[in-house]
């Protein structure tokens, strides 16, 4: 027998009792949503349920009230379900085959929902009708969906993903707009750059933001040097006096030696202790070779005071090492170095120095301008020759030149050349002390001997030095005696240099054979005047 699908049936009503309209129960609170229940299990096939018999499986609806009696609070969503197995006066039906194991499905649609209340069909529900009669024919149940598996694995568990890099995850538009500034002072990092280049070739108002700080960079790197222009105290200086003359006018030989004074204590004033006590390698040509000598900072400017106070001392002006000091540069800076050695090695007070002979500097300056012209022409003697005070203070400037130069390498900051009128004039200096040290040399052996000789004050064989620079010039070197006249017509050979490059020659800093120089003409000359040349360095 095919299977068919019970249909609910509500028992008839007592006899002897009028059967009374149901009522709905009160709606009670609103239950909160519990778990989902569970499907109901699909029956196994057998012969239909006799009438009067409730079918075995599944939720049952609980009878209806009986005519005359109150309905049960609660409607059939609280009856307890009823025993399993048939009930007291029920036909029992066949015994259900203990073989086929119930499993689970979804539930047919024709099966009613338990909490749901039952609605009244044909020959069901209170009043007068009538009884009942056959069942109806059950409608087909829906196939079952295919259950899953029980034993079948879970999927196994994603791995977490590693991190992905920053520039997988696109930037903001705002924050590579933050991002313009830092790119534009190349202070990006790789990842940053390539982010905010990309951007720019996207977005127009970024692009034009980006080359607008590109330019403002530029105004901050400029190409010339931040330091001052040295002629500027100098153009100011000539303004104010101008106007208003000076009662006491500083001479104009002694103008260079107070820029030169006043550019290295530029470069001293904002030095801190560290600095001061950075090492320094001096450099001068010996005659022979070249030599040095490794000191500080402090030492070099304690070598500048003991050698100005050679000046000081011819000007009537206390010498800094005493009334005993000895008369060569050399050895006035060794015994300097010797008694102070905290001004040599960094020991002292750092820049105590520097007052010193920033003191002594003044003090010069001032003793010319107040002595009259009858000072520029009194003899200075430097040990094994002597200068008038003119030369002096143009080799003092000199001196200031040069080492503020080895203190500027030494500490890695810029220094310009001095001002174009006072690099020719220490050109011009050295140019006019080239005679008497050839001369010397020739005395003492280590220049050839003069080729010819002519009466003082007559044409004699020159050579052509050529400077180029803006400070600059042409001038003629009487090669056989320093009493003969020098002439462009007699001239044998020629020496053409920058001014940098005469100035690394005449301070000793390279070797005459490594001289960057144009040379013609007589090589003997040549040899003779740059070896010359590199003798004018000392300590």
């Amino acid at each position: 027998m095919a299977d068919e699908t019970p249909t609910e049936r509500t028992p008839e009503p007592a006899p002897g009792r009028k059967p009374r309209p149901r009522q709905e129960p009160a709606p009670g609170p609103e239950r909160a949503p519990g778990p989902e229940r569970a499907p109901a299990l699909e029956r196994a096939p057998g012969p239909e349920s006799p009438p009067g018999q409730k079918p075995l499986l599944g939720p049952q609806p609980g009878p209806e009230s009986a005519p005359g009696q109150e309905p049960q609070p609660g409607g059939p969503e609280s009856a307890p379900d009823p025993e399993p197995g048939p009930r007291p006066g029920s036909v029992p039906g066949p015994e259900p085959d203990p073989t086929s194991e119930p499993r689970p499905g979804p539930r047919p649609e024709s099966e009613p929902d338990p909490t749901s209340e039952p609605r009244p069909g044909p020959g069901t529900g209170p009043g007068p009708g009538p009884g009942p009669g056959p069942d109806p024919e059950p409608a087909s149940a829906p196939e079952p969906e295919p259950e899953p598996a029980a034993s079948a694995p879970l999927p196994p568990a994603t791995p977490l993903a590693a991190p992905t890099p920053s520039g997988a995850h696109p930037l903001s538009h705002d924050l590579l707009r933050s991002l313009l500034g830092a790119w534009a002072l190349t202070a990006c990092s790789q990842e940053e750059t390539a982010a905010v280049e990309a951007h720019l070739n996207h977005c127009p108002s970024c692009a034009e933001e980006a080359l607008r700080l590109r330019d403002a960079v530029g105004l901050l790197h400029t190409e010339h040097s931040l330091d001052l222009d040295p002629m500027l105290r100098s153009r100011v200086l000539a303004g104010c006096l101008g106007r208003r003359p000076a009662r006491i006018p500083v001479p104009g030989w002694a103008g260079a030696y107070d820029a030169e004074a006043a550019r290295l204590d530029a470069l001293l004033i904002d030095m801190g202790e560290a600095e001061w006590r950075t090492p320094v390698r001096l450099k001068w040509f010996d005659g022979r070779r070249p030599t040095g000598r490794d000191t500080t900072v402090a030492g070099v400017i304690g070598h500048l005071m003991v050698v100005d106070g050679i000046v000081a001392a011819s000007l009537g002006l206390p010498d800094p090492l005493g009334a005993d000091a000895p008369g060569p540069p050399l050895a006035r800076t060794e015994a300097y170095w010797h008694h102070e050695p905290g001004a040599a090695y960094g020991s002292g007070p750092p820049g105590a120095v520097r007052e010193l002979w920033r003191e002594q500097g003044h003090a010069l300056v001032r003793t010319v301008s107040f002595a009259g012209r009858g000072v520029a022409d009194r003899d200075v003697p430097y040990g094994e020759f002597a200068l008038p005070v003119r030369d002096a203070f143009l080799d003092r400037a000199f001196a200031c030149w040069v080492h503020a130069v080895d203190i500027a390498e030494a500490i890695d900051y810029p220094y310009e050349p001095p001002a174009s009128a006072h690099l020719k004039a220490m050109i011009d200096l050295c140019a006019r002390l080239l005679p008497e040290t050839l001369a010397a040399r020739r005395r003492a052996g280590l220049a050839a001997p003069p080729r010819r000789l002519v009466e003082a004050g007559t044409p004699g064989r020159t050579l052509h030095l050529q400077v180029e620079g803006t400070g600059g010039g042409d001038w003629y070197i009487p090669l056989d005696s320093p009493a003969a006249t020098a002439s462009p017509e007699e001239a044998v050979a020629t020496i053409a240099l920058d001014q940098e490059a005469f100035y690394l020659l005449a301070s000793g800093h390279v070797p005459p054979q490594e001289a960057a120089a144009g040379l013609s003409g007589d090589t003997e000359a040549i040899r003779d005047v740059l070896f010359a040349t590199a003798s004018l360095s000392r300590l």
